[in-house]
């Protein structure tokens, strides 16, 4: 999971170019080596979820089948330009703004699970139980 706190309303003139780059980003998403699942709103779009007290945060929420396969579509792809761009839409994050953890196949993890995950990284630091893309931790625990 991902959050992001937006420096304008969604339907903001300054969140426009973001916006109109969603649907193409996670379809590229859906298409990339390694994806599993993402969390998609009723009609089958992106999710543009708000599920924190604070209605500019967002969340991105995505299964991979590895920490590479994540790697490589958020770095390697034209994902990477969004992402170089991001101060242009959000403000900088306090703590952790990403959460990644081991799931078994099949496992679909809920928002308030992946909450619940992201409140641990930032209390007590990357585990087996919660790490980040720089501090991947092994399910045995071991910090790669």
């Amino acid at each position: 999971m991902n959050v992001a706190r937006m420096k304008a309303p969604l339907a903001s003139e300054l969140m426009a170019s973001f916006v109109a780059r969603v649907d193409e980003i996670n379809g590229l998403a859906d298409g990339s080596p390694g994806f599993v699942w993402r969390l998609k709103s009723t009609s089958g779009g992106a999710a543009l979820l708000v599920p924190y007290d604070d209605e500019r945060i967002l969340v991105n929420f995505s299964v991979w089948e590895s920490v590479k396969a994540l790697k490589d579509y958020a770095y390697r792809s034209a994902h990477a330009e969004l992402y170089r761009r991001r101060h242009e839409w959000f403000e900088q994050f306090d703590g952790a703004y990403s959460v990644l953890w081991w799931i078994p196949a099949g496992h679909r993890p809920t928002i308030d699970e992946a909450k619940e995950r992201l409140a641990h990284l930032q209390t007590h630091g990357p585990s087996a139980y919660a790490f980040g893309l720089k501090s991947v931790c092994q399910p045995d625990g071991i910090q790669v």
